[in-house]
């Protein structure tokens, strides 16, 4: 009888853990504004390495074809956040929405305006790709925001190209094969992936190095970024603090281990087959991640003066940049968790 009873108490404190662990884990939901693009793996591999349940928090990644989209689920309400980039917090900022991004994995956005193969001769420069159409993940993207800034830069009218989504991925590779677009905004692997079988791709604009874009915006520019509305921050203090820590210990493990490490911790769907192409995209890609997942105020005043150059509504807005991020999470962060998560 007493083997019994401590059994069951045994069995029932058992139970008491697990129910204790599963109240303390909070629900989050992450919309990804296209999850097999390389520009937001840290996102993905926090998951795979387990961050987000040593944060207490039990995540959903959604994958979705743009970040225009990831945008729409989180202002609808059927997600908590986005995984995007961060140019969409002060693009809103001027209609009034007011969304912040809390912890950024990007140093430089990585957009590459690729032409189609078929193109090449066709299409030498910016300026020629007036009437032409021009491949984005989704129009109101990032990518299409990059390709009017260029086209703006260049002369020419933002409205000048005619604008079709293709996603990042699979789907955009093919639609420059089969020359159903002229050109596209592309990101790695895609842009790899396409070099893979066409050696002389022509390249318009790269932003995957600092010089690069340094040479193209004066600055560093903010690419991907967990960013949600100040009123989920405001009442979701607990969470937004953990997908910080998961991010800041995933982009430490980044910068710790080699693109052969990363690449194994990646599912395999993301990997693909031709794991050749996706290891040489993984190494252009990991120096565009953030060693810190601090925002740089430099870099968001970049983005403000990019598109208040691109866009009277921004220009006329008057917005005041330093509401639309915080530095907050990750100081916190770093206090708390350190930087050599291993």
């Amino acid at each position: 009888m007493t083997k019994l009873f401590g059994r069951l108490a045994a069995s029932l404190l058992a139970l008491a853990l697990t129910t204790g662990f599963a109240a303390a884990q909070s629900k989050v939901t992450i919309a990804v504004g296209g999850g097999s693009c390389l520009c937001y793996l840290p996102t993905v591999l926090a998951r795979q390495l387990g961050e987000y349940e040593k944060a207490g928090l039990a995540v959903e990644l959604v994958d979705l074809k743009g970040g225009s989209d990831a945008l729409k689920a989180v202002l609808g309400g059927s997600a908590d956040v986005v995984s995007g980039y961060f140019d969409h917090c002060v693009n809103l900022a001027a209609k009034k929405q007011e969304l912040q991004s809390f912890v950024v994995y990007d140093r430089y956005p990585g957009l590459v305006l690729v032409v189609a193969p078929s193109k090449t001769a066709e299409i030498k420069s910016v300026k020629d790709l007036a009437g032409k159409k021009v491949g984005v993940s989704a129009p109101g993207s990032s990518t299409d925001f990059f390709l009017k800034f260029l086209l703006k830069k260049n002369g020419l009218d933002p409205t000048s190209a005619a604008v079709i989504g293709v996603g990042l991925g699979a789907t955009a590779v093919a639609a420059m094969q089969q020359g159903q677009i002229d050109a596209a905004v592309m990101l790695d692997p895609s842009v790899t992936v396409l070099q893979g079988s066409h050696p002389d791709l022509k390249i318009l604009a790269d932003t995957r190095s600092q010089k690069d874009t340094l040479a193209l915006f004066g600055g560093e520019y903010p690419g991907g970024a967990l960013y949600t509305t100040t009123a989920w921050i405001k009442s979701h203090d607990k969470e937004v603090q953990g997908l910080t820590n998961a991010i800041v210990n995933t982009l430490a493990w980044i910068h710790s281990h080699s693109a052969e490490e990363i690449m194994a911790k990646m599912p395999e769907e993301m990997v693909g087959k031709n794991k050749e192409l996706y290891l040489a995209a993984l190494k252009n890609t990991i120096p565009m991640f953030s060693e810190t997942g601090k925002m740089d105020p430099k870099g968001a005043d970049a983005v403000l003066a990019v598109f208040s150059e691109g866009s009277p509504e921004v220009a006329k807005a008057n917005i005041d940049v330093t509401k639309t991020w915080t530095n907050k999470y990750v100081e916190q962060a770093r206090k708390t968790t350190g930087t050599s998560s291993k």
